[in-house]
């Protein structure tokens, strides 16, 4: 897990010089010959910037996570999430193992602008008249 220093196809490179279809072959020969695969990313489209203005600016994907096949076939949800690079030219990457199942339940926040529209308080009595004031 890390920085292979590969763009493996040419929409992970954004600017700079064109891209190197000769590395390409190279990274999927080695990953062949070593019996590795890379776990699928979501989320942004590139691991490293250079951090320059929009003309001058080199966005790539670089940062990847490989795996043994055997481990592939152990974890098959796993997918890696690309998030924002935040006080570093590469992004953090995350790794998770039973890929994104669920979505995070978030807690009920009341928000008291709400008491203002006629329609609230008819439908909290409504709602606590049919849950007997349970929640």
């Amino acid at each position: 897990m890390g920085d292979t220093n590969v763009v493996a196809a040419p929409n992970e490179k954004y600017g700079g010089s064109l891209f190197d279809h000769k590395n390409v072959k190279l990274y999927h020969e080695f990953l062949e010959n070593t019996y590795l695969m890379e776990i699928q990313s979501k989320g942004g489209a590139y691991t490293w910037s250079n951090q320059r203005s929009e003309e001058n600016e080199i966005c790539e994907k670089l940062d990847r996570v490989l795996s043994l096949l055997e481990w592939g076939f152990l974890f098959p949800g796993a997918i890696t999430i690309i998030n924002v690079a935040i006080a570093s030219d590469h992004a953090l990457i995350v790794l998770l193992t039973n890929g994104m199942t669920k979505k995070v339940k978030r807690d009920f926040k009341f928000e008291s602008r709400w008491l203002i529209e006629e329609e609230c308080s008819r439908m909290v009595e409504e709602e606590w008249t049919n849950t007997g004031g349970r929640p």
